[in-house]
């Protein structure tokens, strides 16, 4: 109760020292193309009581250099990034109001991103794609009703590139530290004397990544084919990539990071002389194509409607070098060797994902005078295949060659209805109504997931009051029911019961000029909330725990000042109190009463600031600083968990060229990274001896910790040029 009388007192005073203005740098512009009418069913809009932040296309570009989403997002507000290679190009992780990955919902272009069965989002497989994206939406919290899983910490919503008029070539090309590298090329035919676009993206990235071999091997890519007259848009779209990745994911533990902060355990082994190696093909290999066919027709003055098809084929393999391990594991049998039993062998395994996502969507959309309404829902099916074959080994014993010595299948449906009412009683005053059906059906025939047969059916209401007080301030109040249901990892773990959440928000927006404010309180309770526990799985994916209750109570507050015709000053800062109430813990068969505990990789305080000068149309600096406050990575409170708070610089430049001819403009950018080379680790895992939890060179004791160190000061340069 003490934290959260201080948290209060802490709002009222930002309050009062930030005086009157206040309100979102979080506003769609007033003119909404047909692309974003796409987005209208699972969007929030300024006069709706849901707290959320968009980022345009040209703030994106200013840093895009190569570096994942989730690093470009970094500087919103209550976000922190991670990056297993060190320096934001590889795999990577977005954390929002401390909740992972797997709780932030993600749709592109309304179609459901996230994986089905794990929940994650692997913007890895997708390099580049900020290049394609037009504009994000962050909602934080439970936000409004989507497509796809349920949004637990946040709803992420990206628009690919808008229906271009004007014809275009572009080529980009980049270098930077660790033998980065960065090279796309875009185009689109402008529109045709038919009404028809055609648009287009093909980019590499390569890095050797600041932890050893921590490299990547990018491609990807991104065709549009688009339509459009006054009522109607038409857009076919294939976009995909392919990456290999050397695994990253194992971490050190604190004397390596004391001695040796580059160094990576994945691959090692011993030798026949004794000394150690590693395995050179430690790799991720993974394809993904996602097809989507978007259809919006404005019927008569009032009525919009939006359908949009989807499939998405994914496969791929994580192959390792094993030492030493049991037939057993493989179904083999021992044999004799020189007289000798043998059970066990080094031999190299890959791991196998081959699955297919494909669904509908649709809304029918009202906007008459005071109301808007919108209706809409969406049904997906996923199929997917894990298996594991043995590539090569020292000692085959009775094997085959293509032998898989585990072969699972998973299904899952997912279907929801949704229906949401925006109704302006008067000048001053907004209602907001939402609701949504969700059905879930899990199948699997693998005995290690623990799943048979699993079907969920979630209700999920929403309502929210708003308040105009003035043409520049409004006030909002809203409640937000949502559930979702645990992942494959979950069910493998012991833990598969669904979430339940009751989200509060209230919050001051103020804008005015050139002036933009906001700041909000929220309260989210949950039950049986899934938590990361610190450990990882034999892949490198994060386990998670029901807690039985607990809550994240927090304070918002972003701002935009434009001071003059050349200073910009964005600042943000999140302040939270995140706990399990009443925290068991199981340790050597023996069950902990541990009261109320932090929860796992949530900061109390997150800040963000983002000083930008221009002295001339043609050049442009920006000083972006992120602070992190300590964190636990695990939920006993144990010192051993703890990720100490850290803070880092980056300082972006660009100079802008308008030649005379056919070139359009010449774009330099130059992206200096932890400027003032900051020692610091964005992310880690913990783990106890009840863990079923292993590292390469590392001995599980009573308790552990890892840790992912990011690079010091290092520079990505760009040039881009548009004709």
């Amino acid at each position: 109760m003490k934290d959260i009388t201080c948290l209060l007192l802490t709002a009222l005073t930002a309050a009062m020292v930030l005086g009157q203005e206040i309100s979102p740098d979080s506003i769609l512009a007033k003119e909404v193309v047909l692309d974003e009418v796409l987005l209208t069913a699972v969007r929030a809009t300024s006069d709706m009581p849901v707290t959320f932040t968009n980022l345009q296309k040209e703030a994106l570009q200013k840093r895009n250099l190569g570096q994942d989403i989730p690093v470009l997002l970094t500087y919103l507000p209550g976000v922190v990034s991670t990056s297993d290679a060190g320096a934001g190009i590889g795999y990577t992780g977005i954390r929002v109001r401390g909740s992972d990955a797997t709780r932030v919902n993600v749709t592109i272009n309304g179609i459901p991103y996230n994986d089905a069965e794990s929940q994650g989002t692997f913007w890895v497989n997708m390099p580049d794609f900020a290049s394609s994206t037009q504009n994000i939406q962050l909602q934080r919290g439970v936000g409004t009703s989507t497509n796809g899983a349920g949004a637990f910490g946040a709803s992420l919503n990206l628009l690919t590139d808008a229906y271009s008029d004007e014809a275009f070539g572009q080529i980009s090309t980049g270098w930077g530290s660790f033998n980065s590298m960065r090279h796309n090329l875009k185009f689109s035919t402008g529109r045709l004397g038919s009404g028809f676009e055609i648009a287009g993206r093909l980019s590499r990235i390569t890095s050797d990544g600041y932890i050893d071999r921590a490299s990547s091997d990018l491609d990807s890519y991104f065709l549009q084919a688009a339509y459009k007259d006054d009522n109607t848009l038409l857009k076919a779209l294939l976009f995909g990539g392919h990456e290999i990745t050397y695994q990253s994911w194992f971490g050190i533990d604190s004397e390596t990071l004391e001695t040796d902060r580059r160094f990576n355990p994945a691959g090692i082994y011993t030798d026949e002389n004794g000394q150690l190696q590693f395995y050179n093909n430690e790799v991720d290999n993974y394809k993904q194509d996602h097809f989507q066919f978007l259809f919006n027709q404005g019927l008569g003055s009032n009525w919009k409607t939006n359908i949009g098809l989807h499939f998405t084929r994914g496969r791929g393999y994580f192959e390792q070098f094993r030492e030493d391990d049991s037939f057993e594991t493989y179904g083999l049998t021992p044999i004799t060797v020189n007289g000798e039993e043998v059970a066990t062998t080094d031999l190299v395994r890959r791991r196998w994902l081959d699955n297919d996502f494909y669904g509908a969507t649709f809304t029918l959309n009202f906007d008459k005078d005071a109301l808007q309404m919108v209706f809409g829902g969406a049904h997906s099916w996923y199929e997917g295949a894990h298996f594991g074959e043995v590539i090569w080994a020292r000692y085959a014993s009775d094997s085959f060659i293509r032998d898989r010595y585990y072969d699972d299948t998973s299904r899952k449906t997912d279907a929801n209805i949704f229906g949401k009412v925006n109704y302006e009683i008067d000048t001053n005053w907004k209602l907001f109504g939402d609701i949504q059906w969700r059905g879930v059906s899990y199948q699997a025939n693998g005995e290690d997931t623990g799943i048979v047969d699993d079907t969920f059916s979630f209700f999920n209401p929403k309502a929210g009051i708003s308040y105009i007080l003035n043409a520049h301030q409004n006030f909002y109040l809203s409640y937000a029911k949502a559930h979702r249901e645990p992942n494959r990892n979950d069910y493998e773990n012991g833990s598969p019961r669904p979430e339940k959440l009751d989200d509060f928000e209230l919050g001051w927006r103020y804008y005015k000029d050139k002036t933009l404010l906001n700041a909000n309180l929220y309260y989210m309770a949950y039950k049986d909330q899934l938590v990361l526990t610190g450990a990882l799985n034999d892949v490198g994916a994060p386990l998670r725990s029901n807690v039985g209750n607990s809550y994240r109570l927090g304070l918002e507050i972003d701002a935009r000042f434009e001071i003059g015709r050349q200073f910009l000053w964005q600042p943000n800062l999140a302040l939270s109190v995140n706990r399990n109430r009443d925290f068991f813990f199981e340790r050597d068969g023996n069950l902990q009463e541990l009261g109320d505990t932090r929860i796992s990789y949530s900061p109390g305080i997150v800040a963000g600031n983002v000083f930008q000068y221009s002295p001339s149309e043609q050049w442009q600096m920006a000083l972006l600083t992120k602070y992190v406050g300590e964190q636990y990575m695990g939920n006993i409170d144990s010192e051993n968990s703890l990720l100490e708070a850290y803070t880092y610089s980056d300082l972006n430049i660009q100079y802008t060229w308008n030649p005379q001819g056919w070139v359009d403009h010449v774009v330099l950018s130059a992206l200096i990274n932890n400027i003032f080379n900051a020692t610091y680790e964005s992310n880690g895992y913990f783990f106890t001896n009840d863990d079923d939890f292993s590292v390469p060179g590392v001995v599980t004791t009573i308790e552990g910790s890892g840790y992912y160190p990011q690079a010091g000061i290092n520079a990505l340069l760009g040039l881009t040029v548009k004709f």
